[in-house]
């Protein structure tokens, strides 16, 4: 691409291709080798460059919990989080909770108790309670409300979705196996 000035050359510019790092992340029990852009969000490179589309694409802003995945067995916001800074980590999505065709039991949970409408949630939903169990803070109902607060709910399944989350932790099944 060339500066014009009066019609004359003042310099050129040379466009090249952006700066890519090379990272390794296990994901869903896998390891993965990826050339990332420095920008490029976890959430991005899960969906775009993995194909894993479960995890979900809502605000952008780390402010829905539709992003939500599980990283070293804690949550987070997938969406808020540069791909590059979870070099070496190991990754978990709603793809990887089954085990074979057994679904998780917070998976089976949600299903039993109708714990979700139009779906779109879900999948956040459900790791933010695998990585709730994983902490193991909550205690109580109102524990679970308070710590899964980061996770909307656009449709309202809030009192199904604490119920399935209710009912695999008593039964102590909920944990993340990875």
């Amino acid at each position: 691409m060339n500066n014009k000035s009066n019609g004359e050359t003042v310099g050129k510019v040379q466009a090249s291709g952006p700066a890519k790092s090379s990272i390794t992340l296990k994901v869903n029990g896998a390891e993965k080798r990826l050339e990332v852009a420095s920008w490029t969000t976890l959430l991005d490179l899960l969906r775009e460059h993995l194909d894993l589309t479960g995890t979900k694409k809502g605000c952008d802003h780390g402010q829905c919990g539709a992003c939500t995945v599980l990283v070293d067995g804690r949550r987070i916001n997938s969406c808020m989080t540069l791909a590059i800074m979870k070099d070496g980590a190991e990754v978990v999505t709603i793809e990887g909770l089954a085990s074979g065709d057994a679904l998780h039991p917070l998976q089976q949970a949600f299903i039993e108790h109708d714990a979700f409408q139009c779906g779109y949630c879900t999948p956040g939903q459900i790791c933010s309670a695998v990585g709730l169990m994983n902490e193991g803070r909550a205690k109580t109902a109102d524990d679970i409300r308070e710590l899964m607060s980061g996770n909307i709910c656009r449709c309202g399944a809030y009192p199904n979705i604490l119920a399935a989350v209710q009912e695999v932790m008593l039964a102590g099944a909920g944990r993340a196996k990875r």
